[in-house]
Protein backbone atom coordinates (compact mmCIF):
# COMPACT_ATOMS: atom_id res chain seq x y z
CA UNK A 1 0.00 0.00 0.00
CA UNK A 2 1.50 3.38 -0.94
CA UNK A 3 0.79 5.13 2.50
CA UNK A 4 2.60 2.99 4.58
CA UNK A 5 5.60 2.78 1.93
CA UNK A 6 5.55 6.69 1.90
CA UNK A 7 5.55 6.50 5.97
CA UNK A 8 7.77 3.72 6.01
CA UNK A 9 9.93 6.32 3.68
CA UNK A 10 9.78 9.21 5.85
CA UNK A 11 10.53 7.17 9.05
CA UNK A 12 13.70 6.58 7.68
CA UNK A 13 14.21 10.60 8.86
CA UNK A 14 14.93 10.76 12.61
CA UNK A 15 14.02 14.41 12.88
CA UNK A 16 10.74 13.30 10.89
CA UNK A 17 10.27 10.70 13.41
CA UNK A 18 10.52 12.69 16.54
CA UNK A 19 8.01 15.50 14.66
CA UNK A 20 5.87 12.85 13.72
CA UNK A 21 5.75 11.22 17.40
CA UNK A 22 4.80 14.75 18.61
CA UNK A 23 1.76 14.85 16.16
CA UNK A 24 0.58 11.29 16.79
CA UNK A 25 0.82 11.39 20.19
CA UNK A 26 -0.92 14.91 21.10
CA UNK A 27 -3.82 13.80 18.22
CA UNK A 28 -4.54 10.63 20.26
CA UNK A 29 -5.06 13.14 23.27
CA UNK A 30 -7.15 15.61 21.16
CA UNK A 31 -9.07 12.41 20.41
CA UNK A 32 -9.61 11.87 24.27
CA UNK A 33 -10.39 14.94 24.97
CA UNK A 34 -13.54 15.22 22.59
CA UNK A 35 -14.97 11.95 24.19
CA UNK A 36 -15.99 14.45 27.28
CA UNK A 37 -16.50 17.73 25.75
CA UNK A 38 -18.95 15.96 22.80
CA UNK A 39 -20.81 13.78 25.94
CA UNK A 40 -20.76 16.37 28.31
CA UNK A 41 -21.77 19.62 26.52
CA UNK A 42 -23.76 18.31 22.84
CA UNK A 43 -24.67 15.37 24.12
CA UNK A 44 -25.79 15.76 27.73
CA UNK A 45 -29.51 14.39 28.25
CA UNK A 46 -30.22 17.91 30.13
CA UNK A 47 -29.14 20.17 27.28
CA UNK A 48 -31.37 20.00 23.74
CA UNK A 49 -29.12 20.80 20.69
CA UNK A 50 -30.33 23.48 18.61
CA UNK A 51 -28.96 24.93 15.37
CA UNK A 52 -28.33 27.62 17.92
CA UNK A 53 -27.03 26.22 20.59
CA UNK A 54 -24.39 24.54 18.47
CA UNK A 55 -23.20 27.71 16.91
CA UNK A 56 -22.85 29.14 20.44
CA UNK A 57 -20.57 26.53 21.29
CA UNK A 58 -18.52 26.64 17.82
CA UNK A 59 -18.29 30.55 18.41
CA UNK A 60 -17.21 30.21 21.80
CA UNK A 61 -14.15 27.39 21.41
CA UNK A 62 -12.98 28.79 17.81
CA UNK A 63 -13.29 32.08 17.84
CA UNK A 64 -10.64 33.29 20.67
CA UNK A 65 -8.26 32.13 18.81
CA UNK A 66 -8.91 33.61 15.51
CA UNK A 67 -8.40 36.63 17.49
CA UNK A 68 -5.26 35.54 19.39
CA UNK A 69 -3.73 33.69 15.64
CA UNK A 70 -2.10 36.74 14.34
CA UNK A 71 -0.53 37.39 17.85
CA UNK A 72 0.56 33.77 17.58
CA UNK A 73 1.98 33.98 14.19
CA UNK A 74 4.51 36.56 15.21
CA UNK A 75 5.81 34.40 18.21
CA UNK A 76 6.17 31.14 15.59
CA UNK A 77 8.20 33.29 13.58
CA UNK A 78 10.77 34.14 16.15
CA UNK A 79 10.63 31.63 18.86
CA UNK A 80 11.79 28.41 18.72
CA UNK A 81 9.03 26.02 17.35
CA UNK A 82 10.50 22.96 19.01
CA UNK A 83 10.50 24.71 21.95
CA UNK A 84 6.42 25.81 21.47
CA UNK A 85 5.68 21.70 21.12
CA UNK A 86 7.30 21.05 24.25
CA UNK A 87 5.73 23.98 26.49
CA UNK A 88 1.76 24.05 24.78
CA UNK A 89 1.64 20.35 25.56
CA UNK A 90 2.67 21.05 28.84
CA UNK A 91 0.43 24.12 29.23
CA UNK A 92 -2.44 22.45 28.18
CA UNK A 93 -2.28 20.22 30.87
CA UNK A 94 -3.64 22.78 33.71
CA UNK A 95 -7.12 23.66 31.75
CA UNK A 96 -7.49 20.20 31.24
CA UNK A 97 -6.68 19.23 34.66
CA UNK A 98 -9.26 21.80 36.03
CA UNK A 99 -11.63 20.96 33.22
CA UNK A 100 -11.96 17.42 35.52
CA UNK A 101 -12.49 19.54 38.65
CA UNK A 102 -15.00 21.76 36.93
CA UNK A 103 -17.18 18.35 35.52
CA UNK A 104 -17.24 16.32 38.50
CA UNK A 105 -18.66 19.76 40.11
CA UNK A 106 -21.12 19.92 37.43
CA UNK A 107 -20.51 23.51 36.49
CA UNK A 108 -21.58 25.14 33.73
CA UNK A 109 -21.21 28.31 31.85
CA UNK A 110 -18.58 31.02 31.48
CA UNK A 111 -16.10 28.88 34.10
CA UNK A 112 -16.74 25.59 31.83
CA UNK A 113 -16.50 27.19 28.64
CA UNK A 114 -13.46 29.50 29.38
CA UNK A 115 -11.58 26.72 30.33
CA UNK A 116 -12.81 24.58 27.31
CA UNK A 117 -11.22 27.49 24.88
CA UNK A 118 -7.97 28.13 26.60
CA UNK A 119 -7.33 24.34 26.19
CA UNK A 120 -7.99 24.35 22.27
CA UNK A 121 -6.44 27.99 21.43
CA UNK A 122 -3.19 26.18 22.96
CA UNK A 123 -3.72 23.21 20.37
CA UNK A 124 -4.31 25.93 17.47
CA UNK A 125 -0.91 27.18 18.04
CA UNK A 126 0.71 24.01 18.70
CA UNK A 127 -0.58 22.76 14.81
CA UNK A 128 0.25 25.80 13.32
CA UNK A 129 3.99 25.09 14.78
CA UNK A 130 3.92 21.25 13.44
CA UNK A 131 2.51 22.52 10.00
CA UNK A 132 5.44 25.35 9.95
CA UNK A 133 8.03 23.05 11.41
CA UNK A 134 7.83 20.17 8.49
CA UNK A 135 9.88 21.63 5.34
CA UNK A 136 12.42 21.63 8.38
CA UNK A 137 12.34 17.59 8.88
CA UNK A 138 11.35 16.35 4.82
CA UNK A 139 13.08 17.25 1.51
CA UNK A 140 11.23 19.68 -0.44
CA UNK A 141 9.86 16.93 -2.98
CA UNK A 142 8.70 15.32 -0.55
CA UNK A 143 6.41 18.01 0.85
CA UNK A 144 3.43 16.42 -0.51
CA UNK A 145 4.07 12.67 0.67
CA UNK A 146 4.32 14.22 4.23
CA UNK A 147 1.61 16.60 3.98
CA UNK A 148 -0.71 13.29 2.95
CA UNK A 149 0.85 11.34 5.57
CA UNK A 150 1.58 13.45 8.44
CA UNK A 151 -2.00 15.45 8.66
CA UNK A 152 -3.79 11.71 8.01
CA UNK A 153 -1.65 10.26 10.57
CA UNK A 154 -2.73 12.39 13.08
CA UNK A 155 -6.53 12.21 12.21
CA UNK A 156 -6.01 8.42 12.33
CA UNK A 157 -4.37 8.90 15.85
CA UNK A 158 -7.38 11.43 16.91
CA UNK A 159 -9.87 8.76 15.41
CA UNK A 160 -7.86 5.92 17.74
CA UNK A 161 -8.34 8.67 20.79
CA UNK A 162 -11.94 8.59 20.60
CA UNK A 163 -12.07 4.87 20.34
CA UNK A 164 -9.81 4.84 23.24
CA UNK A 165 -11.40 7.63 25.55
CA UNK A 166 -15.04 5.88 24.71
CA UNK A 167 -13.53 2.93 26.39
CA UNK A 168 -12.03 4.59 29.22
CA UNK A 169 -15.44 6.61 29.63
CA UNK A 170 -17.41 3.58 29.48
CA UNK A 171 -15.38 1.43 31.77
CA UNK A 172 -15.41 4.26 34.34
CA UNK A 173 -19.21 4.77 34.37
CA UNK A 174 -19.37 0.62 34.65
CA UNK A 175 -17.46 0.65 37.64
CA UNK A 176 -19.27 3.74 39.08
CA UNK A 177 -17.12 6.59 38.53
CA UNK A 178 -17.26 9.64 36.53
CA UNK A 179 -16.52 8.71 32.79
CA UNK A 180 -15.70 12.30 31.71
CA UNK A 181 -13.80 12.78 34.94
CA UNK A 182 -11.30 10.29 33.99
CA UNK A 183 -11.33 11.09 30.41
CA UNK A 184 -9.75 14.34 30.86
CA UNK A 185 -7.49 12.74 33.32
CA UNK A 186 -5.76 10.50 30.80
CA UNK A 187 -6.06 13.41 28.32
CA UNK A 188 -3.53 15.21 30.54
CA UNK A 189 -1.39 12.03 30.52
CA UNK A 190 -0.66 12.02 26.83
CA UNK A 191 -0.17 15.62 26.78
CA UNK A 192 2.89 14.93 29.07
CA UNK A 193 3.93 12.20 26.77
CA UNK A 194 4.04 14.29 23.47
CA UNK A 195 5.84 17.07 25.34
CA UNK A 196 8.53 14.88 26.64
CA UNK A 197 8.87 13.63 23.16
CA UNK A 198 9.60 16.61 22.06
CA UNK A 199 12.29 17.58 23.94
CA UNK A 200 14.39 14.90 22.05
CA UNK A 201 14.88 17.22 19.16
CA UNK A 202 17.18 19.97 19.09
CA UNK A 203 15.35 23.37 20.24
CA UNK A 204 16.54 25.09 16.24
CA UNK A 205 15.88 21.59 14.61
CA UNK A 206 12.43 23.41 13.40
CA UNK A 207 13.38 26.87 12.96
CA UNK A 208 12.39 29.30 12.18
CA UNK A 209 14.97 30.44 9.59
CA UNK A 210 15.89 34.29 9.59
CA UNK A 211 17.42 36.24 6.92
CA UNK A 212 18.15 39.30 9.20
CA UNK A 213 17.80 39.90 13.06
CA UNK A 214 14.10 40.48 13.63
CA UNK A 215 12.94 42.89 15.74
CA UNK A 216 12.25 41.94 19.21
CA UNK A 217 9.07 40.18 20.04
CA UNK A 218 7.62 42.80 22.44
CA UNK A 219 7.86 45.57 19.70
CA UNK A 220 6.67 43.01 16.80
CA UNK A 221 3.43 41.78 18.82
CA UNK A 222 3.02 46.18 19.31
CA UNK A 223 3.22 46.41 15.76
CA UNK A 224 0.63 43.54 14.36
CA UNK A 225 -1.33 45.82 12.39
CA UNK A 226 1.30 46.65 10.64
CA UNK A 227 2.75 43.20 10.35
CA UNK A 228 -0.66 41.68 8.91
CA UNK A 229 -0.46 44.39 6.18
CA UNK A 230 2.98 43.54 5.72
CA UNK A 231 1.62 40.03 5.52
CA UNK A 232 -1.29 40.76 3.66
CA UNK A 233 1.35 42.65 0.80
CA UNK A 234 3.50 39.54 0.83
CA UNK A 235 0.18 37.37 0.15
CA UNK A 236 -0.59 39.00 -2.93
CA UNK A 237 3.30 37.94 -4.36
CA UNK A 238 2.37 34.45 -3.94
CA UNK A 239 -0.74 33.82 -5.51
CA UNK A 240 -0.61 30.13 -5.03
CA UNK A 241 -0.85 30.65 -0.95
CA UNK A 242 -3.40 33.26 -1.05
CA UNK A 243 -5.85 31.38 -3.93
CA UNK A 244 -5.41 28.11 -1.81
CA UNK A 245 -6.02 29.43 1.63
CA UNK A 246 -9.12 31.66 -0.09
CA UNK A 247 -10.05 27.90 -1.73
CA UNK A 248 -10.13 26.47 1.77
CA UNK A 249 -11.71 28.94 3.31
CA UNK A 250 -14.55 28.49 0.95
CA UNK A 251 -15.10 24.73 1.57
CA UNK A 252 -14.96 25.30 5.18
CA UNK A 253 -18.01 27.40 5.30
CA UNK A 254 -19.80 24.94 3.33
CA UNK A 255 -18.22 21.76 5.32
CA UNK A 256 -19.23 23.39 8.25
CA UNK A 257 -22.57 23.65 6.81
CA UNK A 258 -22.94 20.63 6.70
CA UNK A 259 -20.93 19.58 9.95
CA UNK A 260 -24.10 21.63 12.02
CA UNK A 261 -27.03 19.61 9.63
CA UNK A 262 -25.22 16.26 10.41
CA UNK A 263 -25.06 16.59 14.25
CA UNK A 264 -28.78 17.52 14.33
CA UNK A 265 -29.80 14.58 11.98
CA UNK A 266 -28.30 12.34 14.59
CA UNK A 267 -29.31 14.22 16.99
CA UNK A 268 -33.02 15.26 16.42
CA UNK A 269 -34.09 13.50 13.40
CA UNK A 270 -32.28 9.76 13.02
CA UNK A 271 -32.77 8.99 16.86
CA UNK A 272 -35.39 10.16 19.66
CA UNK A 273 -33.94 13.10 20.87
CA UNK A 274 -34.10 12.27 24.55
CA UNK A 275 -32.00 9.30 23.79
CA UNK A 276 -28.53 11.40 23.98
CA UNK A 277 -26.71 7.91 23.82
CA UNK A 278 -27.83 6.73 20.81
CA UNK A 279 -27.46 10.32 19.04
CA UNK A 280 -23.18 10.14 20.36
CA UNK A 281 -23.21 6.49 19.02
CA UNK A 282 -24.55 7.14 15.98
CA UNK A 283 -22.61 10.36 15.02
CA UNK A 284 -19.31 8.59 16.22
CA UNK A 285 -19.96 6.28 13.46
CA UNK A 286 -20.50 9.47 11.20
CA UNK A 287 -17.03 10.81 12.27
CA UNK A 288 -15.53 6.89 11.96
CA UNK A 289 -16.71 6.90 8.47
CA UNK A 290 -15.38 10.63 7.65
CA UNK A 291 -12.12 9.41 8.94
CA UNK A 292 -11.65 6.81 6.59
CA UNK A 293 -12.25 9.10 4.14
CA UNK A 294 -9.46 11.14 5.19
CA UNK A 295 -6.94 8.00 5.03
CA UNK A 296 -8.47 7.44 1.98
CA UNK A 297 -6.97 11.07 0.79
CA UNK A 298 -3.56 9.85 1.88
CA UNK A 299 -4.21 7.10 -0.33
CA UNK A 300 -4.72 9.08 -3.46
CA UNK A 301 -3.50 12.68 -3.31
CA UNK A 302 0.44 11.68 -3.65
CA UNK A 303 -0.75 9.85 -6.91
CA UNK A 304 -3.66 12.16 -7.82
CA UNK A 305 -1.21 15.42 -7.70
CA UNK A 306 1.71 13.71 -9.72
CA UNK A 307 -1.07 13.14 -12.78
CA UNK A 308 -3.07 16.10 -12.37
CA UNK A 309 -1.05 18.88 -10.11
CA UNK A 310 -2.24 20.34 -6.68
CA UNK A 311 -4.55 22.93 -8.23
CA UNK A 312 -6.67 20.82 -10.41
CA UNK A 313 -6.92 18.13 -7.82
CA UNK A 314 -8.42 20.74 -5.95
CA UNK A 315 -11.00 21.51 -8.03
CA UNK A 316 -11.66 17.86 -8.74
CA UNK A 317 -12.45 17.20 -4.76
CA UNK A 318 -14.94 20.57 -4.92
CA UNK A 319 -16.69 18.76 -7.64
CA UNK A 320 -16.59 15.70 -5.74
CA UNK A 321 -17.68 17.30 -2.55
CA UNK A 322 -20.31 19.00 -4.37
CA UNK A 323 -21.93 15.49 -6.33
CA UNK A 324 -21.75 13.91 -2.65
CA UNK A 325 -24.41 16.61 -1.16
CA UNK A 326 -27.02 15.77 -3.69
CA UNK A 327 -26.21 11.81 -4.27
CA UNK A 328 -26.74 9.90 -1.95
CA UNK A 329 -27.04 13.63 0.58
CA UNK A 330 -30.22 14.73 -0.49
CA UNK A 331 -31.82 10.64 0.54
CA UNK A 332 -31.39 12.22 4.43
CA UNK A 333 -30.90 8.42 5.68
CA UNK A 334 -28.50 6.94 7.81
CA UNK A 335 -26.33 5.02 4.93
CA UNK A 336 -26.92 7.77 2.73
CA UNK A 337 -25.01 10.27 5.48
CA UNK A 338 -22.21 7.53 6.38
CA UNK A 339 -21.32 7.86 2.22
CA UNK A 340 -21.51 11.68 1.87
CA UNK A 341 -19.40 11.60 5.16
CA UNK A 342 -16.69 9.43 3.74
CA UNK A 343 -16.77 11.45 0.06
CA UNK A 344 -16.56 14.73 2.08
CA UNK A 345 -13.90 13.38 4.65
CA UNK A 346 -11.94 12.85 1.10
CA UNK A 347 -12.35 15.74 -0.48
CA UNK A 348 -11.74 17.71 3.31
CA UNK A 349 -8.21 16.00 3.82
CA UNK A 350 -7.34 16.02 -0.17
CA UNK A 351 -7.69 20.00 -0.43
CA UNK A 352 -5.50 20.58 2.98
CA UNK A 353 -3.31 18.75 1.67
CA UNK A 354 -2.55 20.37 -1.20
CA UNK A 355 -3.43 23.80 0.39
CA UNK A 356 -0.67 22.94 2.88
CA UNK A 357 1.59 22.18 0.37
CA UNK A 358 1.70 25.12 -1.56
CA UNK A 359 1.55 27.17 1.65
CA UNK A 360 4.70 25.50 2.30
CA UNK A 361 6.15 25.58 -0.73
CA UNK A 362 5.73 29.04 -1.47
CA UNK A 363 6.02 31.19 1.51
CA UNK A 364 9.80 32.09 2.99
CA UNK A 365 10.25 30.40 6.15
CA UNK A 366 10.34 33.71 8.27
CA UNK A 367 6.67 34.29 7.12
CA UNK A 368 5.49 30.73 7.26
CA UNK A 369 4.24 30.61 11.03
CA UNK A 370 2.37 34.30 10.36
CA UNK A 371 0.89 32.52 7.27
CA UNK A 372 0.06 29.25 9.06
CA UNK A 373 -1.60 31.08 11.56
CA UNK A 374 -3.74 33.38 9.65
CA UNK A 375 -4.32 29.52 7.76
CA UNK A 376 -5.81 28.62 11.03
CA UNK A 377 -7.64 31.84 11.33
CA UNK A 378 -9.62 31.49 8.19
CA UNK A 379 -10.21 27.74 8.61
CA UNK A 380 -12.05 28.47 12.28
CA UNK A 381 -14.01 31.62 11.34
CA UNK A 382 -15.14 29.93 8.25
CA UNK A 383 -16.39 27.09 9.68
CA UNK A 384 -18.03 29.25 13.20
CA UNK A 385 -19.58 31.77 10.15
CA UNK A 386 -21.05 28.23 8.47
CA UNK A 387 -22.53 27.81 12.16
CA UNK A 388 -23.89 30.90 12.73
CA UNK A 389 -25.44 30.98 9.01
CA UNK A 390 -27.06 27.33 10.22
CA UNK A 391 -28.46 28.82 13.14
CA UNK A 392 -30.73 30.80 10.74
CA UNK A 393 -31.46 28.37 8.30
CA UNK A 394 -31.75 24.93 9.71
CA UNK A 395 -34.48 23.58 11.35
CA UNK A 396 -33.63 21.43 14.59
CA UNK A 397 -34.06 18.35 12.78
CA UNK A 398 -30.73 19.01 10.45
CA UNK A 399 -33.25 18.06 7.36
CA UNK A 400 -33.71 20.97 4.36
CA UNK A 401 -33.43 20.85 1.02
CA UNK A 402 -32.97 23.89 0.30
CA UNK A 403 -29.94 24.08 2.42
CA UNK A 404 -28.63 20.97 1.06
CA UNK A 405 -28.85 22.34 -2.43
CA UNK A 406 -27.30 25.58 -1.43
CA UNK A 407 -23.90 23.81 -0.04
CA UNK A 408 -23.81 21.99 -3.21
CA UNK A 409 -23.97 24.99 -6.04
CA UNK A 410 -21.36 26.67 -3.02
CA UNK A 411 -18.92 23.79 -3.99
CA UNK A 412 -19.55 24.19 -7.53
CA UNK A 413 -18.81 27.98 -7.54
CA UNK A 414 -15.87 27.72 -5.66
CA UNK A 415 -14.69 24.84 -7.83
CA UNK A 416 -15.11 27.33 -10.90
CA UNK A 417 -13.41 29.75 -9.49
CA UNK A 418 -10.78 28.53 -8.17
CA UNK A 419 -9.99 27.17 -11.33
CA UNK A 420 -10.32 30.47 -13.72
CA UNK A 421 -8.25 32.43 -11.18
CA UNK A 422 -5.37 29.48 -10.88
CA UNK A 423 -5.05 29.35 -14.65
CA UNK A 424 -5.55 32.89 -14.68
CA UNK A 425 -2.67 33.74 -12.63
CA UNK A 426 -0.45 30.93 -14.06
CA UNK A 427 0.32 29.50 -10.45
CA UNK A 428 3.58 27.77 -9.31
CA UNK A 429 4.77 26.27 -6.62
CA UNK A 430 7.84 28.39 -6.89
CA UNK A 431 8.90 30.19 -3.71
CA UNK A 432 9.79 34.03 -3.60
CA UNK A 433 12.33 35.69 -1.80
CA UNK A 434 11.15 37.00 2.04
CA UNK A 435 10.44 40.37 2.59
CA UNK A 436 11.06 39.89 6.93
CA UNK A 437 9.50 42.81 8.77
Amino acid sequence: MRFLRDLRHLLRGRDFRRLFAVRIVSQLGDGVFQVALASYILFSPERLPTPGAIAGAFAAVLLPFSILGPFTGVLLDRWSRRQVLVLSNLARVLPVLALAVVVAADITGPVLFGLILVELSINRFLLAALSAGLPHVVARGELVMANAVTPTSGTLAFMAGLATGTGVRAGATTLGGSGNVVVLVATAGTYVAAALIATRMSPELLGPDLDVEAPPTREAVRHIARGLVAGARYLRRVPAAALGLAAIGSHRFFYGLSTVATILLYRNYFNNPADSDAGLQGLSIAVLVSGMGFFSAALVTPYATRRLGKQRWIVVLLGSACVAEVVPGALFTEPAVLVAAYVLGLCAQGIKICVDTLVQESVDDSFRGRVFAIYDVIFNVSFVAAAAVGALVLPLTGKSYPVLVAIAAGYALTGLAYARLTAGALVRAAGPPGEPT
